[in-house]
């Protein structure tokens, strides 16, 4: 049986900064999943949030890959495994079906085994850039959505959509922000 209220040092109890970090998650989008009641919540007398364990893994359980299949595909494309592991998990809470590629070639390959329907692509990636793949995707698979994002580029509005860009995310980024434009070009 759970404890009913959280004690000092009680490993089933976390912050709200235990808490994130357990679900990989800013600190913002785990207060307004609680705010919105999706992930329970205790209240200190001191206004403080703290969550039980057990409430955040029923949460995964509920929100995970199982939960996304026969949603929309997001074909996420990074060289850096953690951030798409960070981006894939925010986007299945969302119900959208994640494929992952860490290069051009790899992209290419998931693409052809199951076209996406929306790209989240980064600009830099190893052996090409991020502009030449979206110019291959489109050619591919017409006019798929595709959002660019980079932490050592920046590009205009227009600049983007004269490239065949649906919008560009800077980085770092919230992932939340990148799950928001993904659900204004694509509702899950």
């Amino acid at each position: 049986m759970a404890p009913s209220q959280p004690k000092r040092g009680d490993p089933d109890w976390l912050t709200l900064g235990q808490a994130a970090k357990f679900l990989g998650v800013a600190q913002s989008t785990i207060r307004k999943w609680s705010d919105q009641g999706r992930v329970p919540a205790f209240y200190t007398p001191g206004r403080h949030r703290r969550f039980l364990r057990s409430d955040l893994e029923e949460f995964v359980d509920r929100s995970g890959p199982s939960a996304s299949d026969g949603g929309p595909c997001v074909l996420v494309v990074d060289d850096n495994p953690a951030l798409r592991a960070l981006v894939r998990a925010n986007l299945e809470r969302e119900g959208y079906e994640v494929v992952e590629a860490g290069g051009a070639n790899e992209a290419l390959e998931a693409a052809a085994e199951r076209t996406p329907e929306l790209v989240l692509l980064d600009v830099v990636l190893p052996g090409t850039d991020g502009w030449q793949l979206l110019r291959r995707l489109q050619e591919l698979y017409g006019a798929v959505p595709v959002i660019m994002f980079s932490g050592q580029v920046e590009a205009s509005s227009a600049e983007v959509r004269q490239r065949g860009a649906k919008a560009f995310v800077g980085k770092p980024f919230d992932p939340q922000q990148l799950v928001e434009r993904a659900r204004q070009l694509l509702p899950a």
